[in-house]
């Protein structure tokens, strides 16, 4: 915990010297500006209690109760639309990794009412290829922030990804379950223990339903996904 605690307030340092991340703005609090930070896409309100699709009222969407995902509940800010979806890309796919603490600290500060107790993050894991490929593991960066600031205990050994899957974004529904069906290993037994899975983005849910299961099979007890953007759901 005083380790989590040590790497935020490094993190920050970081922030409170660097501009806006998408107007330069020196006046930045924590990577972004009052006013950009007014202009991120917030997740409306009415969405599914289950999977946080944007829904026209609150409860469960159609898929949720034909097939409920394996976590409890997912947990997000934003949309995944301009201009956050840009500034995830750029972080992502372009070695940005220094935006992982200011994008990392939009979550913690939206997790920070829920004040939820959680015996340990864990950040979705990179296959080795991926990770070489990248050069760093999103969702790490950002569960950085996220468990400081929730006082839980970070851990990226809980997990694995066993095997390299074909990128998600291409695929529909079905297509994204079989493509992570037996992705993940759980390395511990996880009795009784609530577990808070980090991402970037959600669109089907498909990851973080494929890795809850195989937590919930260790013996875990609640598992939840929070992630940074809601993306709308492919319909097939």
């Amino acid at each position: 915990m005083l380790s989590n605690l040590t790497r935020l307030i490094s993190d920050k340092c970081t922030i409170f010297n660097q501009p806006c991340l998408l107007c330069g703005d020196c006046r930045a609090d924590r990577g972004f500006c009052q006013d950009c930070r007014r202009q991120l896409p917030a997740l409306p309100s009415a969405q599914c209690a289950r999977c946080a699709e944007p829904l026209p009222v609150s409860g469960l969407c159609g898929q949720c109760q034909r097939r409920p995902p394996a976590f409890d509940a997912l947990y997000a800010p934003y949309l995944f639309d301009y201009p956050l979806a840009a500034l995830i890309h750029a972080f992502k796919y372009g070695k940005q990794l220094q935006m992982g603490a200011a994008l990392g600290g939009l979550l913690a500060d939206f997790a920070l009412p829920f004040s939820p107790k959680y015996h340990f993050v864990i950040p979705v894991p990179l296959a080795k290829e991926r990770l070489a490929e990248r050069g760093f593991n999103q969702s790490h960066e950002l569960a950085k922030a996220f468990a400081a600031t929730m006082a839980s205990r970070l851990s990226a050994e809980v997990c694995w990804r066993k095997y390299n899957t074909p990128p998600q974004a291409s695929l529909g529904r079905v297509e994204r379950r079989k493509n992570l069906r037996h992705a993940f290993g759980v390395n511990c037994r996880c009795d009784g223990l609530s577990i808070a899975i980090v991402d970037d983005v959600a669109t089907s849910g498909a990851t973080l339903s494929a890795l809850a299961e195989i937590l919930k099979k260790q013996g875990a007890k609640r598992v939840d996904g929070w992630v940074l953007a809601r993306a709308f759901s492919p319909k097939t």
